[in-house]
């Protein structure tokens, strides 16, 4: 198992403010602000309903439910899942056209909660987890550019950083074969190789009080979103294949409170 940490904004050291609650091989030490634990006894049509799912059921998918588009893969669990819950896959295909954005292949992961305006997920310092997995059945197509994670302004004008995978549109000799975290400015700041078959496990940490420029408000996006490739409009034009079948397989989806430097590993 690959674990990588990086952080943007003050790097913080680990410290115990709450009961620490373990999971996996990791341990949780901090307050729990947003929950994206997927519970292993949830079934497909449980993510179509407000009630039932970790995740908002509308945003961010094209015209199918996520109960067609989410899938369930039998494996070992990730660093932060244990018995009660499971991973889930992410998968987009030619119909994953959100809204009227016909450029773009995706789909994705809002956890409830995390609202565009006065998020708890944007005050103080907060710690985003996740760990990603490739599924040999649904790679990716890394000659184009993906964001895989990423915080999104509440105006769309901007994201905060952006997690990333693929051949990154107008940064000739970026590694496509590699998760890549780009800052505001869409600077490249930090990189790993893609592991094919083993779990890789992310942290990321921003102030919002005094590193980096965080501002604008906004809310976690978790999933795929794929540029096409030949253009200069992404978002409204461009080359897609037809037949496109891809998916990430995502777990231990939490956020938490970092203040006094408390980040769980």
């Amino acid at each position: 198992m690959i674990s990588s940490t990086f952080f943007t904004g003050l790097l913080l050291a680990s410290s115990a403010s709450a009961r620490p609650a373990k999971r996996g091989t990791g341990e949780i030490k901090c307050p729990v602000v947003l929950s994206g634990f997927v519970p292993a006894d949830m079934t497909p049509t449980d993510f179509d309903s407000y009630a039932t799912s970790p995740f908002n059921p509308d945003y961010i998918r094209g015209t199918e439910k996520f109960s067609e588009i989410l899938q369930f893969p039998e494996i070992e669990a990730s660093r932060f899942d244990n018995a009660s819950t499971r991973a889930v896959e992410v998968t987009i295909n030619d119909k994953s056209i959100f809204q009227k954005q016909n450029g773009f292949r995706r789909a994705g992961l809002q956890i409830q909660g995390d609202t565009n305006e006065n998020s708890p997920g944007t005050q103080g310092v907060k710690t985003l987890h996740f760990s990603v997995k490739q599924d040999a059945e649904r790679t990716l197509n890394l000659t184009h550019e993906y964001l895989n994670v990423w915080h999104e302004s509440a105006d769309y004008s901007a994201n905060q950083f952006n997690f990333q995978s693929g051949t990154i549109i107008g940064k000739s000799g970026s590694d496509k074969d590699s998760f890549k975290v780009l800052n505001r400015q869409n600077t490249q700041v930090w990189s790993t190789p893609i592991d094919a078959t083993a779990w890789q496990n992310f942290a990321i940490t921003l102030d919002f009080v005094k590193k980096n420029d965080n501002s604008g408000g906004g809310q976690y996006q978790i999933g795929i979103l794929k540029k096409p490739t030949g253009t200069s409009d992404v978002v409204n034009s461009g080359y897609q294949e037809t037949g496109i079948e891809e998916g990430q397989i995502y777990g231990g989806i939490f956020l938490e409170d970092s203040a006094d430097g408390c980040v769980s590993l």
